[in-house]
């Protein structure tokens, strides 16, 4: 699970309650050790842990940016100092959770203790001011369910922009000729977003799973994960290579500071060693690195993001949308050679040839069924959104590669989407609804959240915390 530390800068205004507001001090940092939140606190600025001067806005963010924070989370425990949440805010430039808990009842003689409601919209208001986006939740009990929702959510998100604010592409190779679809702007990725590319030529990868397979001991483990985990239809020789070139491509990710990679996955990889790269490309998918197909650089953008609103609990598996399904009328077929992780498939898969090459070494199996939430991020002419929505495997033919039948509310409408883009045919699947956190995040990273489906009001409305607490 991934690791995600926030600042915790509770928050008052003088003319309330200090006593109360000391007290849900207290309180908001147990509730947030209960579920397991790693927080930085600020009881050491002053002797009532609370934010609300300017002198000690600076010593929290000194403190904060040397504990390397992830997010900022203003609890605002009555009113709060709404001016010096926004200082805080842009110093630190994060991801910042606005929340209170709710207000009790007055006292019989009409006094009230916090009003920690009208801070909200206060603060709300000065963020906006400073241009600083902000994710709210709402005005709650610790106790409610609600609660540990946002804040598990919240979490989420901060994953997702971390991960994106500090991206580096493993570039093995070229875009293959053909491929004009997945060609990418890497000045201008850099620019946006500081996501860099580290593009390496095809030799330089084959040397290093050569050099894996004459090390020999890491290559043998690999062959028997293999062996443990797949049905192998390969010959040893070739399954030493699938191996080799596994090791080989993690080890130039580690050297290069990369968390994912795109190859070049034909042709000329094929005429240098006889094999597809696609099962070795699963097994590094399965460890959490993804390596997406044809060179596909915003493909492998969109499965960092993925994988990090699952909180990398689970694995994405990379996609090409490509036929309607012959029998269920909004059905669609997500297939590719056989690259998706082993956890992805409901089935033992099998390392064998691929749809469309003469060539072994790719992975055929279903994937699971049920709920998946499907991701594309892109761009056209400098501008970069993420196409969101939902589907569910179902029931279809038998496919080739690594495939699912996933039927969708409306493929009239997403097959409009990606045909007047900024989409092409490749998508990024993983079988959890990360769907309102990466809208979330949308925020925070410059992308424009594009929803394939009417349900932008339902999100909204789960992100306020509405309902029992199922994404929709």
């Amino acid at each position: 699970m991934k690791h995600i530390k926030i600042g915790y800068a509770p928050t008052r205004r003088s003319i309330f309650s200090a006593p109360d507001a000391i007290k849900y001090r207290g309180l908001t940092a147990d509730r947030l050790k209960e579920l397991g939140v790693d927080f930085v606190d600020i009881t050491d600025i002053n002797r009532e842990g609370l934010l609300y001067n300017d002198e000690d806005r600076i010593r929290i963010a000194e403190k904060f940016r040397r504990e390397g924070v992830d997010g900022l989370f203003l609890a605002h425990c009555n009113f709060g100092t709404e001016y010096e949440c926004a200082r805080l805010a842009r110093d630190l430039n994060v991801p910042v959770l606005l929340w209170g808990p709710l207000d009790e009842r007055p006292e019989p003689n009409g006094v009230r203790l916090r009003d920690t409601q009208c801070g909200l919209f206060a603060t709300g208001k000065v963020l906006r001011r400073f241009r600083i986006p902000f994710t709210y939740m709402t005005n709650c009990r610790l106790s409610d369910p609600v609660f540990e929702r946002g804040i598990k959510d919240f979490l989420a998100v901060c994953s997702v922009v971390k991960t994106f604010r500090s991206m580096r592409i493993l570039q093995i190779s070229t875009r293959p000729f053909d491929f004009w679809s997945t060609m990418c702007n890497e000045g201008e990725l850099l620019e946006k977003f500081n996501i860099q590319l580290a593009p390496i030529p095809l030799g330089e990868m084959l040397d290093e799973m050569k050099k894996a397979i004459r090390d020999g001991d890491e290559v043998k483990e690999v062959m028997q994960y293999c062996r443990d985990n797949m049905k192998i239809s390969v010959s040893d020789e070739q399954l030493e290579k699938i191996a080799g070139m596994k090791v080989g491509m993690k080890r130039l990710l580690v050297k290069y500071g990369c968390q994912a990679g795109a190859i070049q996955c034909w042709n000329q990889l094929q005429a240098e060693i006889g094999i597809m790269p696609c099962a070795a490309n699963s097994l590094l998918n399965e460890e959490g690195y993804p390596i997406v197909c044809e060179t596909d650089i915003h493909g492998a953008i969109t499965a960092l993001m993925v994988e990090a609103a699952s909180m990398d609990n689970r694995r994405s598996f990379f996609a090409d949308w490509t036929i309607r399904h012959p029998d269920i009328e909004n059905g669609e077929l997500l297939q590719h050679c056989g690259p998706w992780p082993v956890s992805v498939c409901r089935e033992r898969p099998d390392i064998t040839m691929p749809l469309a090459f003469d060539y072994p070494c790719a992975i055929t199996a279903e994937a699971k069924h049920g709920p998946v939430t499907l991701v594309r991020f892109d761009g056209d002419n400098g501008e970069y959104s993420l196409l969101l929505g939902h589907a569910k495997g179902v029931d279809g033919p038998k496919g080739m590669g690594t495939y699912l039948w996933v039927e969708v509310e409306n493929i009239k409408r997403l097959e409009a989407k990606i045909v007047e883009g900024p989409y092409i045919h490749h998508c990024v699947g993983i079988h959890e609804d990360v769907l309102p956190v990466l809208y979330e995040a949308c925020k925070y990273i410059g992308v424009k959240p594009d929803l394939y489906d009417p349900v932008e009001e339902d999100v909204k409305a789960y992100l306020r915390g509405e309902g029992s607490g199922k994404k929709f």
